[in-house]
Protein backbone atom coordinates (compact mmCIF):
# COMPACT_ATOMS: atom_id res chain seq x y z
CA UNK A 1 0.00 0.00 0.00
CA UNK A 2 1.50 3.52 -0.52
CA UNK A 3 1.62 6.20 1.88
CA UNK A 4 0.15 9.69 0.94
CA UNK A 5 2.05 12.12 2.56
CA UNK A 6 3.35 15.08 4.84
CA UNK A 7 0.88 14.68 7.70
CA UNK A 8 1.22 18.23 8.56
CA UNK A 9 0.22 19.68 4.81
CA UNK A 10 -1.86 16.75 3.46
CA UNK A 11 0.04 16.89 0.11
CA UNK A 12 2.21 13.82 -0.90
CA UNK A 13 6.04 14.47 -0.37
CA UNK A 14 7.41 12.89 -3.73
CA UNK A 15 4.40 12.37 -6.57
CA UNK A 16 5.79 8.75 -8.43
CA UNK A 17 4.46 8.88 -11.73
CA UNK A 18 4.16 4.90 -13.71
CA UNK A 19 2.99 4.96 -16.85
CA UNK A 20 0.62 1.98 -17.53
CA UNK A 21 0.01 -0.14 -20.09
CA UNK A 22 -1.36 -3.68 -18.97
CA UNK A 23 0.79 -4.21 -15.50
CA UNK A 24 -1.92 -6.17 -13.57
CA UNK A 25 0.59 -8.42 -12.62
CA UNK A 26 3.50 -6.30 -11.42
CA UNK A 27 1.72 -3.43 -10.27
CA UNK A 28 0.90 -4.96 -6.39
CA UNK A 29 4.95 -5.78 -6.23
CA UNK A 30 5.76 -2.41 -7.43
CA UNK A 31 3.34 -0.05 -6.10
CA UNK A 32 4.38 -2.05 -2.31
CA UNK A 33 8.13 -1.03 -2.89
CA UNK A 34 7.10 2.78 -2.59
CA UNK A 35 8.76 4.40 0.53
CA UNK A 36 6.96 6.17 3.00
CA UNK A 37 5.63 9.60 2.17
CA UNK A 38 5.84 8.87 -1.84
CA UNK A 39 2.38 9.08 -3.74
CA UNK A 40 1.78 6.74 -6.83
CA UNK A 41 0.03 8.09 -10.08
CA UNK A 42 -0.78 5.87 -12.02
CA UNK A 43 -1.06 6.91 -15.45
CA UNK A 44 -3.14 4.38 -17.25
CA UNK A 45 -2.27 4.26 -21.34
CA UNK A 46 -5.25 1.68 -22.61
CA UNK A 47 -5.18 -1.41 -20.39
CA UNK A 48 -7.92 -4.33 -20.55
CA UNK A 49 -6.52 -6.36 -18.18
CA UNK A 50 -7.90 -4.50 -15.01
CA UNK A 51 -4.62 -2.31 -13.85
CA UNK A 52 -6.47 0.86 -12.69
CA UNK A 53 -8.62 -0.63 -10.99
CA UNK A 54 -5.76 -2.81 -8.84
CA UNK A 55 -3.66 0.29 -8.90
CA UNK A 56 -6.99 2.21 -7.18
CA UNK A 57 -7.58 -0.78 -4.93
CA UNK A 58 -4.31 -0.52 -3.97
CA UNK A 59 -4.18 2.97 -3.06
CA UNK A 60 -2.88 4.71 -5.78
CA UNK A 61 -4.22 7.65 -7.73
CA UNK A 62 -4.75 6.68 -11.15
CA UNK A 63 -5.58 8.26 -14.64
CA UNK A 64 -6.15 7.92 -17.71
CA UNK A 65 -4.63 8.90 -20.78
CA UNK A 66 -6.16 8.16 -23.76
CA UNK A 67 -2.96 9.12 -26.37
CA UNK A 68 -1.14 5.96 -27.37
CA UNK A 69 2.44 6.61 -26.49
CA UNK A 70 5.40 6.26 -23.11
CA UNK A 71 5.72 9.93 -23.16
CA UNK A 72 1.84 10.65 -23.32
CA UNK A 73 1.59 8.87 -20.10
CA UNK A 74 4.68 10.36 -18.90
CA UNK A 75 3.57 14.06 -19.54
CA UNK A 76 -0.40 13.47 -18.04
CA UNK A 77 1.03 12.38 -15.02
CA UNK A 78 3.49 15.39 -15.11
CA UNK A 79 0.54 17.92 -15.28
CA UNK A 80 -1.73 16.04 -12.66
CA UNK A 81 1.22 15.95 -9.93
CA UNK A 82 0.77 18.29 -7.06
CA UNK A 83 4.40 17.72 -5.27
CA UNK A 84 7.09 19.80 -5.54
CA UNK A 85 9.15 17.04 -6.56
CA UNK A 86 8.83 14.36 -8.84
CA UNK A 87 9.48 11.10 -10.57
CA UNK A 88 9.27 8.67 -13.01
CA UNK A 89 9.27 5.01 -13.09
CA UNK A 90 8.60 2.18 -14.72
CA UNK A 91 5.81 -0.05 -13.81
CA UNK A 92 6.60 -3.35 -14.67
CA UNK A 93 8.29 -4.13 -11.66
CA UNK A 94 12.26 -3.96 -13.11
CA UNK A 95 13.23 -1.08 -10.64
CA UNK A 96 14.00 -1.32 -7.09
CA UNK A 97 11.60 1.64 -6.11
CA UNK A 98 13.46 1.67 -2.72
CA UNK A 99 16.70 3.02 -4.26
CA UNK A 100 14.17 6.46 -5.19
CA UNK A 101 14.97 8.44 -2.30
CA UNK A 102 19.14 8.88 -3.05
CA UNK A 103 17.75 10.36 -6.34
CA UNK A 104 15.14 12.25 -4.39
CA UNK A 105 17.55 13.73 -1.88
CA UNK A 106 19.83 15.14 -4.46
CA UNK A 107 17.33 16.85 -5.94
CA UNK A 108 15.99 18.03 -2.24
CA UNK A 109 19.64 19.01 -1.42
CA UNK A 110 20.50 20.95 -4.53
CA UNK A 111 23.61 18.88 -5.89
CA UNK A 112 21.28 18.31 -9.31
CA UNK A 113 18.15 20.04 -10.91
CA UNK A 114 17.80 16.19 -12.54
CA UNK A 115 18.51 13.11 -11.11
CA UNK A 116 18.43 10.08 -13.48
CA UNK A 117 18.87 6.17 -12.64
CA UNK A 118 21.43 4.19 -15.05
CA UNK A 119 20.17 0.56 -15.18
CA UNK A 120 22.70 -1.75 -12.58
CA UNK A 121 21.30 -4.94 -14.37
CA UNK A 122 21.22 -7.98 -11.90
CA UNK A 123 22.93 -11.36 -14.50
CA UNK A 124 19.67 -12.77 -16.13
CA UNK A 125 17.95 -9.63 -15.50
CA UNK A 126 15.87 -10.66 -18.99
CA UNK A 127 17.70 -7.14 -20.74
CA UNK A 128 18.24 -8.11 -24.00
CA UNK A 129 21.66 -7.97 -25.92
CA UNK A 130 19.93 -5.43 -28.67
CA UNK A 131 17.99 -3.31 -26.20
CA UNK A 132 21.70 -3.14 -24.46
CA UNK A 133 23.61 -2.02 -27.41
CA UNK A 134 21.11 0.66 -28.45
CA UNK A 135 20.60 1.77 -25.29
CA UNK A 136 24.80 1.96 -25.25
CA UNK A 137 24.72 3.85 -28.37
CA UNK A 138 22.08 6.60 -27.72
CA UNK A 139 23.93 7.42 -24.36
CA UNK A 140 26.84 7.81 -26.23
CA UNK A 141 25.05 10.03 -28.37
CA UNK A 142 23.39 12.35 -25.84
CA UNK A 143 26.62 12.74 -24.53
CA UNK A 144 28.40 13.79 -27.53
CA UNK A 145 25.76 16.28 -27.94
CA UNK A 146 24.88 17.28 -24.66
CA UNK A 147 27.96 16.89 -22.60
CA UNK A 148 25.81 15.04 -20.30
CA UNK A 149 27.57 12.06 -18.67
CA UNK A 150 24.99 9.65 -18.45
CA UNK A 151 25.03 5.69 -19.28
CA UNK A 152 21.73 5.31 -19.55
CA UNK A 153 18.52 6.54 -21.29
CA UNK A 154 16.79 7.23 -17.78
CA UNK A 155 14.51 4.93 -17.33
CA UNK A 156 14.24 6.74 -13.68
CA UNK A 157 13.77 10.36 -13.23
CA UNK A 158 13.91 12.56 -9.98
CA UNK A 159 13.29 17.33 -10.75
CA UNK A 160 11.37 19.73 -9.52
CA UNK A 161 7.36 19.46 -10.95
CA UNK A 162 7.35 23.21 -12.12
CA UNK A 163 10.75 23.10 -13.99
CA UNK A 164 9.97 20.36 -16.13
CA UNK A 165 6.90 21.67 -17.19
CA UNK A 166 8.81 24.42 -18.48
CA UNK A 167 11.03 22.88 -20.13
CA UNK A 168 8.72 22.08 -22.68
CA UNK A 169 9.34 18.58 -23.68
CA UNK A 170 7.07 17.75 -27.03
CA UNK A 171 7.83 14.15 -27.61
CA UNK A 172 5.43 11.82 -27.01
CA UNK A 173 6.88 8.34 -27.67
CA UNK A 174 9.76 6.54 -26.63
CA UNK A 175 11.57 9.64 -26.81
CA UNK A 176 10.63 11.11 -23.68
CA UNK A 177 13.12 10.71 -21.14
CA UNK A 178 15.79 11.39 -23.73
CA UNK A 179 14.31 14.95 -24.91
CA UNK A 180 14.16 14.89 -20.73
CA UNK A 181 17.51 14.96 -20.58
CA UNK A 182 18.73 16.95 -23.43
CA UNK A 183 16.51 19.89 -22.70
CA UNK A 184 17.63 20.12 -19.11
CA UNK A 185 21.60 20.02 -20.18
CA UNK A 186 20.67 22.64 -22.63
CA UNK A 187 19.12 24.61 -20.35
CA UNK A 188 22.45 24.30 -17.79
CA UNK A 189 21.20 21.54 -14.96
CA UNK A 190 22.86 19.59 -13.39
CA UNK A 191 22.39 16.22 -13.85
CA UNK A 192 23.35 13.26 -11.79
CA UNK A 193 23.32 10.06 -12.41
CA UNK A 194 22.88 6.83 -9.88
CA UNK A 195 22.84 3.31 -9.89
CA UNK A 196 19.65 1.46 -9.85
CA UNK A 197 18.71 -2.35 -9.29
CA UNK A 198 17.66 -3.63 -12.28
CA UNK A 199 16.30 -7.13 -12.09
CA UNK A 200 14.07 -9.27 -14.03
CA UNK A 201 10.63 -7.05 -14.93
CA UNK A 202 6.87 -9.03 -15.15
CA UNK A 203 6.04 -9.98 -17.79
CA UNK A 204 7.14 -8.84 -21.24
CA UNK A 205 8.25 -5.51 -22.49
CA UNK A 206 6.16 -4.37 -24.77
CA UNK A 207 9.41 -1.48 -26.09
CA UNK A 208 12.84 -4.25 -25.64
CA UNK A 209 10.94 -7.35 -25.35
CA UNK A 210 11.24 -7.91 -28.99
CA UNK A 211 13.88 -6.50 -31.86
CA UNK A 212 10.97 -4.56 -33.72
CA UNK A 213 10.10 -2.90 -30.64
CA UNK A 214 13.74 -1.68 -29.28
CA UNK A 215 13.94 -0.42 -33.07
CA UNK A 216 10.81 1.71 -32.43
CA UNK A 217 12.45 3.03 -29.42
CA UNK A 218 15.81 4.02 -30.86
CA UNK A 219 13.99 5.71 -34.03
CA UNK A 220 11.60 7.49 -31.71
CA UNK A 221 14.51 8.59 -29.47
CA UNK A 222 16.77 8.91 -32.53
CA UNK A 223 14.05 11.74 -34.03
CA UNK A 224 14.65 13.54 -30.86
CA UNK A 225 18.11 14.30 -30.88
CA UNK A 226 17.71 15.38 -34.88
CA UNK A 227 15.01 17.74 -33.66
CA UNK A 228 17.61 19.63 -31.53
CA UNK A 229 15.22 20.55 -28.69
CA UNK A 230 15.81 24.75 -27.95
CA UNK A 231 19.26 24.98 -27.03
CA UNK A 232 18.53 26.94 -24.16
CA UNK A 233 15.30 27.21 -22.11
CA UNK A 234 14.39 30.61 -20.77
CA UNK A 235 13.12 30.55 -17.13
CA UNK A 236 13.63 26.92 -16.71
Amino acid sequence: MTESGDAASGSPLIDVILPCLDEAKALPIVLAGLPRGYRAIVVDNGSTDGSPQIAAGLGAVVVHEQRKGYGAACHRGLEEATADLVAFCDADASLDLAELPTLVTAVAEGSADLAVGWRNAERGSGWPIHARVANRFLAWRVRRATGAQIRDIAPVRVADRARLLALGIEDRRSGYPLETVIRAARAGWTIEEFPVGYAPRVGRSKVTGTVRGTVTAVKDMSAVLVSKPDQRIEGA
